[in-house]
């Protein structure tokens, strides 16, 4: 008090003239710095002067724990501590108290459980202190980057594109990143994208560990995955005869859904699934041979699903799967062939503007989403859709009959009661 009070009074010895409009200043601002000093010890102090904070580290076993370690020193007592971070993609901050020992090094070993830290996402994470006379102390935020360090990888890297493996010698990373650089330019042909972060594609030797990584629950048949917002690639290859096709079908598959995204942001959404899986599997290098078996049997065996049931999340079940995405292939190849790159590349933004799945269809194409569907299980597949066109528009007739149907019900009641009025005796 007695500091801020002299400088105040050392200000009143050089002001001017009360009606300068400079004195008058002055003694507005001096006031301000008075009411500071008299009033300031209300509000929460702030502590960053005197908290110092070294030996920042996290060390983690991918699937396990996760350590994080630092060694605080501060002029004053420290009421409480906390820990707090936060996962790339997750807007949740979770806050951990800490034991503070009198040496001020902190550990603590957060465990892991499935699901709770994303696998190669970017892990933010800070101190928060409570000091004595309810000062209050927030570290710099650190990060570190949880990728997957069970395998010993090599990389190699072009043009934005990174290839880890750990199965295989240079020569398969190099074949493999041969492959991304044909697959993304494939994506940029069909639907082009600007160019953005670096793509990390982590190559897995089966499809168990791909499976392990991300907690699928099983299922045999999953053999790639994308994290598009994270602009990760896991797929699942082995060294052998079979490397090169697997290569030129995985990895420019997982590669589109993450352009996509790059492209749509957060509307990648709602975009409806026959699309997406439509374009990825449009972009692979070799076509999968199982689509047109599959294909050829549902059509003959009149199982075929409609496309409005592929607008959302694919069946879980594996021969369900494959069958939408074999029709999701087929129908964005119709698409193309027919309408046009322009109009492909317009049905992908009018989804990202919010459009629903039929609407989208209607307003780029002209025509609702099912008669889209009809045409095309009648050119590609060669199904005689007489049948399934009636089928379709049957309720729709069947509500035209009964519109019509009911006021000549109603007129024929009303003309048979006027007849039996008229032939009662008067």
């Amino acid at each position: 008090m007695q500091k801020c009070v002299k400088k105040i009074w050392m200000k009143k010895t050089v002001w001017t003239p009360i009606n300068s409009w400079e004195g008058s200043m002055r003694r507005f601002f001096a006031l301000l710095v008075s009411l500071a000093c008299l009033f300031g010890f209300t509000l929460p102090a702030r502590a960053q002067s005197v908290v110092d904070i070294s030996g920042v580290g996290v060390t983690y076993t991918f699937g396990d724990q996760v350590t994080f370690s630092a060694k605080i020193q501060t002029q004053s007592s420290i009421q409480a501590a906390y820990l707090l971070f936060q996962v790339q993609g997750d807007q949740n901050t979770r806050t951990i108290p800490l034991t503070m020992p009198s040496t001020g090094a902190t550990r603590y070993s957060y465990p892991l459980q499935s699901g709770l830290l994303r696998p190669f996402s970017r892990i933010s994470f800070w101190y928060h202190l409570v000091l004595a006379g309810a000062a209050t102390f927030d570290s710099p935020h650190y990060f570190f980057q949880y990728d997957d360090n069970r395998y010993p990888w090599q990389t190699v890297g072009s043009n934005g594109l990174s290839l880890h493996w750990y199965a295989g010698d240079v020569s398969f990373g190099q074949a493999a990143l041969d492959a991304a650089r044909t697959g993304y330019q494939a994506i940029q042909n069909l639907v082009p994208v600007p160019a953005g972060d670096p793509i990390n594609i982590y190559i897995y030797a089966s499809s168990a560990d791909v499976q392990d990584t991300l907690n699928l629950g099983g299922s045999a048949w999953v053999s790639g995955h994308a994290n598009p917002d994270l602009g990760v690639v896991l797929v699942s290859i082995a060294p052998g005869d079979n490397q090169s096709m697997e290569m030129q079908r995985q990895i420019p598959h997982e590669l589109a859904h993450v352009l996509l995204y790059r492209l749509t942001g957060s509307a990648y959404a709602n975009l409806p699934n026959w699309l997406t899986e439509g374009i990825a599997s449009q972009v692979e290098g070799y076509p999968n041979a199982d689509y047109t078996q599959v294909l050829t049997a549902s059509t003959k065996n009149k199982t075929l699903l409609p496309i409005s049931d592929l607008c959302g999340p694919f069946p879980a079940d594996a021969s369900g799967a494959i069958l939408a995405y074999a029709e999701s292939d087929s129908f964005i190849n119709y698409i193309h062939k027919t309408y046009g790159t322009s109009d492909l590349q317009a049905l992908v933004k009018s989804y990202s503007n919010g459009l629903s799945c039929d609407q989208g269809v209607s307003h780029v194409l002209g025509l609702p989403l099912s008669q889209l569907g009809l045409q095309w299980r009648q050119s590609a597949l060669g199904e005689k859709v007489t049948g399934i066109a009636f089928q379709t528009l049957l309720p729709y007739l069947v509500f035209l009959a009964l519109m019509l149907l009911i006021p000549a019900w109603r007129l024929g009641v009303n003309k048979k009661k006027e007849q039996n009025d008229a032939a009662r005796p008067q």
